[in-house]
């Protein structure tokens, strides 16, 4: 689990994602590293822009569990 996510200013899915760093509302970005290689690319390039730090993790389901949803996450934000 990841204690930082536990909060409500954060975002979960790689299109609200995109849009917190395209608007620069992202503080960090967590990824996981079993997520599409196209979804990797996109938010890797988008945090590399924007200078957002990306911390990775394992799996898509230990990311989705760590936000407090029932389904699997390929990416998820921290919120300024």
């Amino acid at each position: 689990m990841i204690p930082e996510l536990n909060t409500d200013k954060k975002v979960v899915g790689t299109k609200q994602v995109k849009r917190a760093l395209l608007n620069g509302k992202a503080k960090t970005v967590y990824l996981a590293k079993d997520a599409d290689s196209k979804i990797q690319n996109e938010i890797i390039t988008a945090c590399e822009e924007k200078k957002v730090p990306i911390i990775y993790v394992e799996t898509m389901e230990e990311l989705g569990k760590s936000c407090k949803i029932e389904v699997n996450a390929a990416s998820a934000a921290l919120l300024k």
